[in-house]
């Protein structure tokens, strides 16, 4: 495996309101990138977030670190007219980075046909992912333009404007052409409804003809998480404020190490290109004391946010590492076949 990786937010949001990373602190965002080298021993980070300018800044700081920048655009909300202007600035802003290292990459946005309007029914994300299934939901509901057409025009433009490989984050769901693009990518996650058959989803997704590599994988901090797999974080109750877990959950962070050693194995086994750990930290999933308040059991990250304190193992961090931390940098530092 080439590219032993892991994700990294720099902060994205849709019409709800809410971040997934409010504060930015360009020392913090430095050091983070960093301790990704050098502690966890990744080779590469795929960057995302919906500002370009937070990418950008955060792609300098993985350069200087030694990384390899997967500049990975996240828009969320958007309509198909939106998107063309959006990634023409995210790709001007992608070739500045390239220009630095050509080896980085361009990921066209993340899911698009779910996180994006105008391909399932809904205004926002919780909708959409409501309708996705809901046969009624389709039924006076006609997309605004072919996806596959928008996305092979997404990527001609990018052509114009970034000199670097160019791929998609994809969803499982979702069938792409690849025949444009340097990689085939896609956020995997296993969970109950694929644990049988994942080694051979895999495998499925090696037959395009072009590198694979697992943009996503990863599963939340709590017993039963890997079963829930991508959609662990619905442990939430968005609903309430401040924000609580919906219901009484056990911690146990050797579910998220397990899943992790597992994951590897099957795309070792699969001789995938490589593959970016979700995620190194989800900033606003705060571990803090009190009745169903520990967010962090509803987090990919592989740090626990704290509330307010400063880390023990990294006192300038307010965070800690938690165990898949030392499963990707033992794993990482060893080297994969």
């Amino acid at each position: 495996m080439q590219l032993k990786g892991i994700n990294y937010d720099t902060g994205f949001g849709g019409a709800t309101g809410d971040r997934s990373r409010v504060e930015f602190d360009p020392a913090a965002v430095r050091r983070e990138l960093e301790i990704i080298a050098t502690d966890l021993h990744c080779n590469a980070v795929r960057i995302s977030g919906d500002d370009p300018d937070r990418i950008t800044q955060a792609a300098h700081a993985a350069i200087d670190a030694g990384l390899q920048v997967w500049f990975a655009p996240f828009p969320i909300d958007l309509t198909p007219a939106q998107l063309e202007p959006y990634f023409e600035r995210c790709a001007r802003a992608a070739q500045e980075i390239w220009q630095r290292d050509h080896h980085t990459v361009l990921v066209l946005g993340c899911e698009m046909s779910l996180f994006c309007k105008g391909f399932v029914p809904g205004e926002v994300l919780f909708e959409r992912l409501r309708n996705a299934m809901d046969p009624q939901a389709w039924a006076n509901f006609t997309p605004e333009t072919d996806f596959t057409r928008m996305l092979a025009g997404l990527l001609k433009q990018a052509r114009k404007n970034f000199s670097g490989g160019i791929t998609y984050a994809s969803g499982d769901w979702e069938e792409i052409d690849w025949s444009g693009f340097d990689f085939a990518s896609v956020d995997l996650y296993r969970d109950a409804g694929n644990a049988d058959r994942y080694a051979e989803r895999v495998r499925e997704h090696t037959t395009h003809g072009k590198p694979l590599v697992i943009t996503e994988f990863g599963c939340c901090t709590y017993q039963s998480a890997a079963e829930a797999g991508g959609m662990g974080w619905a442990i939430i109750d968005y609903s309430a404020t401040p924000r609580v877990l919906n219901g009484d959950y056990v911690r146990d962070e050797t579910v998220q190490r397990a899943y992790f050693e597992e994951s590897m194995d099957v795309f070792e086994a699969q001789d995938v290109h490589g593959a970016f750990w979700f995620t190194f930290a989800g900033y606003e999933a705060v571990s803090a004391a009190g009745p169903r308040r520990d967010l962090d059991l509803a987090s990919y990250g592989a740090v626990k946010v704290l509330d307010g304190e400063k880390g023990v193992r990294y006192p300038d961090m307010t965070w800690e590492p938690k165990a898949v931390f030392d499963a990707i940098a033992a794993r990482f530092a060893a080297g994969v076949k």
